[in-house]
């Protein structure tokens, strides 16, 4: 007797009418509060927006500063000068 292959996949822990991806499709749009991600993976994901909130940070303050919008008293503007 073989066993069960283990899998995280939501798909497998549903009782439809058969196995068939439409089927299951189907089910998914109708129990809309059935179907929600896993703690796992949910943290997982939040880890991860962390990390890249601190890697931009990172970036941002790393970087040089450039005047967008200098301030016009402080440049000799070409259009005044004759």
């Amino acid at each position: 007797m073989t066993r069960k292959k283990k899998t995280r996949s939501l798909a497998d822990k549903v009782t439809i009418r058969t196995g068939r991806r439409k089927d299951y499709k189907k089910w998914r749009h109708d129990n809309p509060d059935q179907v929600a991600p896993s703690r796992r993976f949910v943290a997982k994901k939040q880890q991860q927006r962390k990390l890249q909130a601190v890697k931009k940070l990172a970036r941002q303050q790393s970087g040089q500063n450039i005047a967008i919008h200098p301030n016009k008293e402080s440049d000799p503007s070409p259009e005044g000068q004759s």
